[in-house]
């Protein structure tokens, strides 16, 4: 059935085929009607087909039905001659077998209008499917450069259609604040825009001169996580603190070490890498902090907030009066127990609102908080540590799972980044380290794929540098793959990817194309960051 991500089990029976057609009706059980809608909605746009409702008391051509045997996310599909059955544990196991009851209709059903409106048929047979992790997650960084709202709910959207389930945003960073903070309007006044961007890599010395900027509403985000949620998918704020700061101190300058540097001097920043310039540790600021949290805590509705914590620079405290005060104060050790002091505040202030922090691995220098879960991207190495520590995590080691890095050797690639990470190499990609035993193994509670926006600036760029290795990702994270890497499949799913290739073009994905890419997905002479040899595993 070229199904992507693979499910559990699938039976195809040639003779069971399900023809749909004008008379063709949608029921579902009560609780269900929201996916209901959804799948009325994007199937009458590619078929014409208006699937009406069953009449009372009559049998449905297609069904959307709940059996609490399953688990919320599982679910069965039924196809026969007179009718199909998509059974659920629950609504998101409903969309996730509405999903997969698109796919099997063909990459027609993916567009927005009907290309014909005869000959739909669903293919007879049974599928059973769930999830492997709860947590499959992409990282969407729309700081270093913003992203039209628009382009957000279609990302949304893709997301969807692989059954991936979390969007962490990446709202604040020191080239861009994009979170309409209505007590503190400086921060998208001025924190939302920088004068000009760099293009490439440094080294490069090439700038755009343009302005760059933009921010979302509270609106906005609202609207961006009811969009989420009725495709399944959970929006996980991060709000970077206490490094990566620089566009936050460059809008209010008393957050920064004004005992150390003219913070009423700084603009955003106009570079690509780690700014030195981030948070004091005074009282003032985590108050600050605080009611910027309170606001974020209104809008995302998520159990989870992500509070950045990595890539922070410890030279400005080093040379701070005032810092090297608190250190004294608190009896700390050094700034890195400093960091982990300012990290442990904001995790037993979140856990006394109900919600949890999640921090990048750098959280683990300086002792974790105690409810923290670790995003692991330097490696495993810091999420082995923090699940054998009974720590939760998610793992997205950069070696792996960065999607801004390069696709494929050569000068053809756009602004090469890092490493070389093919669709194979991704589709290899294990998140359970083989080292944790079956307790440890369980605080992985999933992963998570990084779109890193440097070198991205549009959706085109996004498209070119996710797909279709997300695809790959998305069956890593959803399916029963094999632990060994090199026991998997990959013939087999590259000729499941030729029919999924179909969908996203009728998506309207501009994907890189095997061969290489198009000539207008080069950016010729545009310097990169390549990094040659094999990624560590560590």
């Amino acid at each position: 059935m070229d199904l992507i991500p693979a499910p559990l089990s699938s039976v195809r029976l040639a003779d069971q085929d399900l023809l749909l057609d004008q008379d063709t009706t949608l029921t579902a059980a009560p609780g269900l009607e929201p996916v209901e809608q959804w799948l009325r909605t994007a199937l009458t746009a590619a078929t014409g087909l208006a699937l009406r409702p069953a009449p009372p008391g009559s049998a449905a051509g297609v069904e959307l039905a709940l059996d609490d045997t399953l688990d919320a996310e599982a679910y069965r599909i039924s196809v026969r001659a007179d009718r199909a059955v998509v059974t659920a544990g629950g609504p998101a196991g409903a969309l996730w077998g509405a999903q997969t009851l698109r796919q099997l209709l063909g990459p027609d059903a993916y567009r927005r209008a009907p290309l014909r409106r005869t000959g739909w048929v669903l293919p007879g047979g049974d599928v059973e499917d769930a999830p492997r992790f709860a947590w499959r997650g992409v990282l969407l960084d729309v700081s270093r450069h913003f992203l039209p709202k628009s382009d957000v709910l279609r990302f949304l959207d893709l997301m969807a259609v692989h059954k991936l389930n979390v969007l962490h945003l990446h709202l604040t960073d020191d080239q861009g604040w994009r979170i309409e903070i209505k007590r503190y309007p400086r921060l998208t006044e001025a924190g939302s825009w920088r004068e000009r961007s760099m293009t490439g890599y440094r080294a490069g010395e090439r700038r755009d001169d343009r302005p760059h900027g933009g921010f979302y509403t509270q609106d906005d985000l609202r609207e961006i996580v009811a969009y989420a949620a009725g495709r399944q998918i959970t929006v996980v704020p991060e709000i970077e603190l206490p490094g990566h700061a620089q566009a936050a101190v460059a809008a209010y300058p008393e957050l920064g070490n004004g005992d150390v540097v003219d913070t009423a001097a700084l603009g955003v920043w106009t570079d690509w890498g780690v700014s030195p310039n981030v948070f004091n540790v005074s009282d003032e600021t985590l108050r600050f902090l605080e009611g910027v949290l309170e606001e974020v805590l209104e809008i995302f509705p998520s159990e989870y907030v992500h509070i950045g914590g990595d890539e922070c620079p410890k030279e400005q405290w080093r040379a701070s009066a005032a810092a090297q005060a608190r250190i004294k104060e608190l009896g700390l050790a050094d700034e890195d127990e400093l960091q982990s002091w300012f990290v442990r505040h904001f995790d037993g202030w979140l856990a006394a609102r109900g919600r949890r922090l999640v921090g990048w691995d750098e959280i683990l220098e300086g002792g974790l908080a105690p409810g923290a879960t670790v995003s692991s991207w330097r490696g495993y190495g810091g999420g082995v540590a923090a699940a054998k520590a009974g720590h939760d995590v998610v793992m997205c080691p950069e070696q792996h799972v960065y999607l801004d890095h390069r696709q494929a050797p050569g000068d053809d690639e756009p602004i090469p980044v890092g490493w070389v990470r093919s669709l194979e190499d991704v589709y290899r990609f294990e998140p359970v380290p083989a080292e944790l035993d079956e307790d440890a193994a369980r605080h992985v509670i999933g992963t998570q794929a990084n779109l890193w926006t440097e070198f991205m600036d549009s959706a085109r760029d996004i498209d070119y540098r996710a797909f279709p290795r997300l695809a790959a990702f998305a069956e890593v994270a959803w399916s029963r793959l094999p632990a060994d890497p090199a026991a998997r499949d990959y013939a087999g799913f590259e000729r499941r990817m030729a029919a999924h290739l179909a969908r996203l073009d009728a998506l309207g994905v501009e994907y890189r194309p095997a061969a290489g890419p198009h000539p207008w997905q080069q950016w010729p002479g545009v310097l990169g960051r390549p990094i040659e040899g094999a990624p560590p595993r560590v």
